[in-house]
């Protein structure tokens, strides 16, 4: 089991915050106002990131990550140089990102300790999970506050009821505030918004497959909600995901209830020491799964876990998806 154990993940769900993007009543995240902008070098400048208020007078300098997607996303924006330690990949880079990757110091294979992240010397550390900053393991984002880290949490581990697209954009439009790297940011989510909307003209008129998305689990199958950019993602991808109703990103459902709800397409996550083939075996021998028509068809979709949370691979992933349910549709 990867470090979105269903405990982990409840932790980070259920915390009372919505994104919006420009004001905040209730612990939103939030960008500062026109004064800020208005300033030459877009600094001082204020964030409100799951219910953490930070000024930053200038970018950080000195930056751990923590999980893959916010790693990529650093990585993407061309902050390879401000990155002093990272952790916790959940299968490999992207080839792009490969030498940009391969030179900054791994200091752990998961999550760090307390003292590993001190080690590094970081004025900000960055989570892609709430676990990241799990206060039992010394790394909760007061703890490092009180060492003079800054830190920030991935937004969806702290967003209920948004369009997780608009997070993803907001996300990544946060990280470039902060470092001061706006136009790549916004240079990004020009070029995301037109490849979601060409993936979108591809299926026009498309009707959507019922899918279920098969993270793991054997006594429960853990799978993906309708609150995160997963069940967004298979939606953009010609999709219904029968476990919408789950309100979180990631959750458990009973098997009864997979087959009640007859997905045509099985959508696996490829991670960890779990192959693609031994979940799909899994599957494929389960008799009470017998009558379910993607177990009957043998109707298999496969995605890495990178892909489907929210990180820059997302606007590609909704088109390979789309490739995968859609064939017919989306051959040029």
């Amino acid at each position: 089991m990867s470090r979105r154990t269903p405990a982990l993940i409840a932790a980070a769900v259920l915390l009372p915050l919505a994104l919006t993007a420009c004001s905040s009543s209730d612990g939103d995240t939030t960008a500062t106002g026109d004064k800020a902008a208005a300033k030459s070098d877009g600094f001082p400048y204020t964030v409100k990131n799951c219910g953490v208020t930070t000024t930053f007078k200038a970018p950080p300098k000195r930056v751990v990550t923590m999980n893959q997607h916010v790693t990529e996303i650093m990585l993407e924006l061309d902050l390879a140089k401000s990155l002093v330690g990272t952790a916790y990949l959940d299968d490999q880079v992207l080839p792009k990102y490969g030498e940009d990757y391969a030179s900054v110091p791994v200091i752990a294979k998961e999550y760090p300790s307390y003292e590993q992240v001190l080690a590094a010397n970081p004025d900000f550390v960055y989570g892609g999970y709430g676990s990241a900053f799990t206060a039992g393991d010394g790394r909760s984002r007061e703890a490092l506050k009180k060492s003079g880290i800054e830190s920030r949490l991935n937004t969806e581990s702290c967003t209920k009821g948004d369009q997780p697209m608009d997070t993803l954009y907001e996300e990544i439009r946060q990280v470039g505030r902060t470092f001061g790297v706006t136009d790549r940011a916004e240079a990004w989510i020009k070029q995301a918004k037109a490849d979601n909307a060409a993936t979108a003209k591809k299926l026009a008129g498309i009707e959507p497959v019922p899918v279920f998305v098969y993270d793991s689990g054997d006594k429960t199958a853990f799978t993906a909600g309708g609150e995160g950019i997963g069940n967004e993602l298979i939606e953009r991808a010609g999709g219904a995901n029968v476990f919408a109703d789950l309100d979180k990103p990631f959750g458990d459902a009973s098997w009864e209830n997979v087959v009640a709800r007859k997905p045509e397409v099985i959508v696996i996550y490829d991670y960890g020491a779990t192959t693609v083939e031994q979940k799909k075996k899994r599957l494929l021998d389960d008799p009470a799964l017998a009558d379910v028509p993607a177990i009957k068809n043998k109707r298999f979709a496969v995605m890495p876990l990178s892909d489907a949370v929210l990180g820059v691979r997302v606007p590609a992933a909704v088109d390979k998806l789309a490739a995968q349910l859609h064939p017919g549709a989306t051959t040029p």
